[in-house]
């Protein structure tokens, strides 16, 4: 089949989205990036020595070091399977598709997509470089190249703008440039950034690389950010993070990448949400709006469960309970005494051999904020931890991910909130063979009774719409569902943050 009568036959998504009343956005679709373009881009930028260190560098996106590795070395260094055969190839019109934002923009109806968010694929990585120069400029490389080839199909596909944060500097200076100078109005965040651990880099300077803490820049990280987030609420962009987290924790095995990719997405997630939550990011920045893509929903929904009971047995309130100041040795003993019997009363006196409950009394009341370790997010009661979470927070799910049904089921969620699952198609990777069906095969959800219509309405529409334009307004005008996105708008609540502008 030519690609002129693929582009031209029909396709279920087609059909779905003809008889659908509401429009289809993809909050989470990828382009491949045509890399002789991006590496000419690096080299206007930071010359030809800084496109041999990037297609050298072992953290980069060109180079694995497991592929370098003989069987023996890989089981030795404990090296993870990176992925391989990363993108559907038999279908050649798709893996176009991906590379040609001209291409993709000629095939929106048939893929029954109206608007898509388009996040790069080697320009994940970028983020991770450790060279700081090298990663300011790759990143910079990516940026002005998605806004180049992009530029001229803004009415239905917006690039993301990859931001570095291992420093706030270097952050804010890339948000800058990105969406002053770019015109760029979607930003891709990495969920952590590794530090080296100062007493073990001394020591072993020479596997420096392999021995880092994951700073989650919001909880005990070496940084404030807040000047970033509220970077982000001044240039009007939602943070979202796509990280991996690949060759990290357990995610290790040399001879299996699926071991290694399963459920990664959702960890890396994880550990930006539950920093944001429990750093008080979203006490003090309540206009951003924050989405973790990739991972699904399940994670989400077990996070906030999570959250009310930590806060049920860990609140100032209910902490003297635990504290071991208030332990009754004399009723104990006596209880000891007379259900124990001899084996127990004989040995009360060697109590201490075990934990030593000094410890437990020191330990926090010698820190300034160790005691309520809810502090600063603020939480009196527990409907504030809906109120911190549920608006703050998107998940972006693939259209087969039967866990939707648990955010959108408020009985089934504490105080019951419903959770902004929101759909991302992921067209250009591998689990994506036919870029046509992923819309079709995301209202099977609606099919098999998972989620009803007015579900799927928010799965694919307002939540990836409120994502952005609960933080930008504007941020769909001029594209081919201003009007729709208006009418949403105007149908919301009159107070918040999703208020028109005037």
């Amino acid at each position: 089949m030519s690609a002129t009568q693929s582009r031209n036959s029909a396709s279920k998504s087609a059909a779905l989205r003809a008889r659908l009343k509401h429009p289809i956005v993809d909050a989470d679709g990828h382009t491949v990036e045509f890399e002789p373009g991006v590496l000419d881009y690096l080299k206007d930028i930071a010359g030809s020595a800084a496109v041999a260190r990037y297609k050298s560098s072992p953290d980069g996106a060109f180079i694995f070091p497991w592929n370098h590795m003989t069987e023996i070395e890989r089981l030795d260094w404990r090296e993870f399977k990176p992925v391989w055969w990363g993108h559907p190839m038999k279908n050649t019109l798709d893996r176009a598709t991906s590379t040609l934002p001209g291409l993709l923009h000629s095939r929106m109806d048939e893929f029954g997509l109206d608007f898509a968010i388009i996040y790069p694929s080697l320009g994940m990585f970028a983020t991770e470089l450790a060279d700081a120069e090298l990663r300011q400029a790759v990143c910079r490389a990516y940026n002005k190249y998605h806004a180049d080839i992009f530029r001229e199909y803004g009415d239905r596909l917006a690039p993301v703008a990859v931001i570095p944060m291992h420093t706030p500097q270097e952050a804010i200076a890339e948000l800058e440039y990105a969406v002053k100078e770019l015109g760029m109005k979607a930003v891709m965040l990495p969920t952590s950034t590794r530090r080296p651990i100062p007493a073990l880099e001394r020591k072993y300077a020479e596997i420096k690389d392999r021995l880092y803490w994951l700073d989650n820049h919001c909880v005990d990280s070496i940084y404030d950010y807040d000047s970033v987030w509220a970077k982000c609420v001044e240039l009007k962009v939602a943070p979202t993070f796509h990280s991996v987290c690949l060759g990290m924790s357990s995610r290790t095995a040399p001879s299996n990448f699926v071991f290694n990719h399963l459920g990664h997405f959702a960890e890396a997630g994880q550990t930006a949400a539950r920093a944001l939550f429990m750093g008080g990011v979203t006490r003090r920045f309540p206009q951003l709006r924050f989405a973790f893509l990739e991972g699904g929903v399940a994670w989400g929904c077990e996070l906030y469960n999570d959250i009310f009971m930590d806060w049920r047995t860990r609140n100032v309130d209910f902490l003297p309970a635990l504290d071991p100041a208030n332990f009754d040795e004399k009723l104990f003993a006596d209880l000891c005494a007379r259900y124990g019997g001899k084996f127990f009363t004989d040995r009360l006196h060697r109590m201490k051999e075990g934990v030593d409950a000094s410890d437990l009394i020191a330990g926090p009341r010698d820190v300034g904020r160790g005691v309520d370790e809810f502090e600063r997010c603020g939480i009196a009661k527990e409907s504030d931890i809906r109120d911190l979470f549920a608006p703050s927070f998107f998940f972006g799910c693939e259209g087969e991910d039967h866990s939707v049904g648990y955010a959108f089921d408020a009985r089934k969620n504490p105080h019951n909130a419903r959770l902004n699952a929101m759909f991302g198609s992921d067209i250009g990777h591998f689990d994506v063979p036919e870029m046509n069906e992923a819309v079709s095969e995301a209202y099977g959800l609606v099919e098999k009774g998972v989620i009803e219509e007015a579900d799927f309405r928010d799965f694919v529409f307002t939540n990836p719409v409120k994502l952005h334009a609960e933080v930008n307004p504007e941020f769909f005008k001029g594209t081919v569902i201003e009007t729709a996105v208006e009418r949403l708008l105007a149908d919301s609540p009159k107070t918040g943050p999703m208020k028109r502008a005037a």
